[in-house]
């Protein structure tokens, strides 16, 4: 699958603006990491991270399926014999430095497969996934329960992508060794993100062999991961409170409410009820996450929160949690705050189009300096507001089937060529129509989102935006 390409016209003013303002500059952070063509985090940030890169190069795709391909491949051809990933593989005189120094988050296994569609369903790939999810699950249970209580833990600040967080004391910012820190205030941390690594790749597993036509291997998959998800349950869910906290190296409860929560729900390593809760206890309170500007890393009335303007994960939005947020929506049927969020972005940065990493809660200002200088074109930021708009007004491709968006109040057109397919969605009035190859496959109300087939054979519309 070589062709693809989006081409958007609103007449919302802001909405274009920043369309053609964040298209322009994600080109920008298209690089040569030797043959490789990767998409890099951009903003100042020059290496590509496995918490951001493997998802924003399938979410790149529909542009680019060259560069989708190059950001999961760059991390898969550079695992370790032990099944160990690196956190981020850096460009440097001419030569590929992948960096096994942090894990740097997860955002991987889901995004890899919607590229192994994307792509054309390459049975080499997907088999070489095949190994590499097993290997790494397999290295995360010898290495990362270091007291064998069944919970798999963070050693070290960057292992979760988490710079600065007031959380992790004393801890340091990477761990390269095998065998866990010693000394510390907190670290070990018994982790609901180290344990949504394995979920996710255990998920995936069972997914791959589905597509392979392994039943019960996939059954055994689906099985292990949901052995995963009781076990986050039974150590970090607080019942009382309505969301899970890591416990320290001792085993006490971190009382701080973090955002990972929704971190989960991007890895879907949580179940429905404890989302629920989640969402409407904690989430949708304007106290804590649902602030003038959603989703600060920390509850803004939790004794930990910093208001800090430089890449803090102790406080303001970032933009890379508005970018993992829209799967952790979408998987637990929360389509409506997609737009609210959406509308937010695109309100916070605003006519000027700086694309920045952090947000203020309170004021929505974009904080402009990052620890790279004064920031611009950073990525989670632009691919972000790109795939607001896919939801939002356009077209998404999710593997085999097609999602058009139609929130209300648009006048104008999206459209995605995908091979020899073109999806098309015209906003008139208060009427949207989409077709496939110039076919009208659907007419109705603005507010709707429709999920049809590839070939637009079985149509199913929700009125849920």
């Amino acid at each position: 699958m070589d062709d693809t390409k989006v081409v958007f016209k609103t007449s919302d003013r802001l909405v274009q603006k920043l369309y053609d303002s964040a298209d322009a500059k994600c080109r920008q952070n298209i690089r040569f990491f030797g043959d490789r063509k990767v998409l890099i985090e951009g903003g100042g940030y020059h290496k590509v991270w496995i918490e951001t890169q493997p998802m924003g190069g399938a979410m790149y795709g529909k542009r680019d399926i060259e560069v989708a391909v190059g950001n999961q491949k760059i991390f898969m051809d550079f695992q370790r014999e032990d099944g160990r990933l690196p956190g981020s593989v850096e460009y440097r005189d001419g030569k590929l430095i992948p960096q096994y120094d942090k894990f740097q988050g997860f955002c991987f296994a889901e995004p890899a497969i919607d590229v192994f569609y994307l792509m054309g369903k390459d049975k080499e790939y997907l088999k070489q996934l095949y190994e590499v999810l097993r290997k790494y699950d397999e290295y995360l249970w010898k290495n990362r329960d270091s007291d064998k209580d069944g919970c798999l833990e963070t050693w070290c600040k960057y292992d979760t992508g988490e710079d600065n967080a007031v959380r992790y004391a004393d801890a340091p910012d990477y761990w390269e060794k095998d065998t866990p820190p010693e000394g510390y205030q907190v670290v070990p941390i018994a982790s609901m993100d180290f344990m949504s690594y394995s979920f996710s790749a255990r998920w995936a597993l069972s997914e791959i062999a589905d597509i392979m036509g392994k039943g019960d291997i996939a059954a055994k998959h689906r099985a292990s991961a949901e052995e995963v998800r009781k076990k986050i349950y039974e150590h970090l869910w607080d019942e009382e409170r309505g969301a899970f906290f890591d416990r320290d190296k001792n085993g006490n409860i971190m009382p701080c409410l973090i955002h990972n929560n929704l971190r989960m729900m991007h890895w879907n390593s949580m179940d429905k009820r404890c989302a629920d809760r989640f969402v409407r206890e904690h989430l949708l309170n304007p106290k804590e996450f649902w602030t003038n500007m959603p989703l600060p890393s920390v509850a803004v009335n939790d004794p930990i929160y910093r208001n800090d303007s430089v890449n803090n994960w102790s406080g303001q939005p970032q933009a890379l949690t508005f970018q993992r947020a829209i799967a952790a929506l979408e998987n637990y049927g929360y389509h409506s705050l997609i737009p609210k969020l959406g509308r937010k972005l695109f309100e916070a940065i605003g006519d000027n189009c700086v694309f920045v990493q952090q947000y203020d809660p309170f004021t929505m200002e974009p904080s402009l300096v990052s620890v790279a200088g004064q920031q611009d074109a950073y990525g989670p930021a632009i691919l972000a507001v790109l795939e607001y708009i896919s939801r939002m007004y356009g077209v998404h491709i999710a593997r085999d089937k097609v999602f058009f968006g139609s929130y209300a109040g648009m006048e104008g057109e999206y459209e995605q060529i995908y091979g020899d397919l073109c999806y098309r969605i015209e906003h008139s009035g208060k009427k949207s129509a989409g077709y496939i190859n110039g076919h009208e496959i659907f007419c109705c109300e603005q507010g709707a989102r429709i999920e049809t087939d590839l070939m637009g054979k079985e149509i199913k519309i929700y009125n849920d935006l």
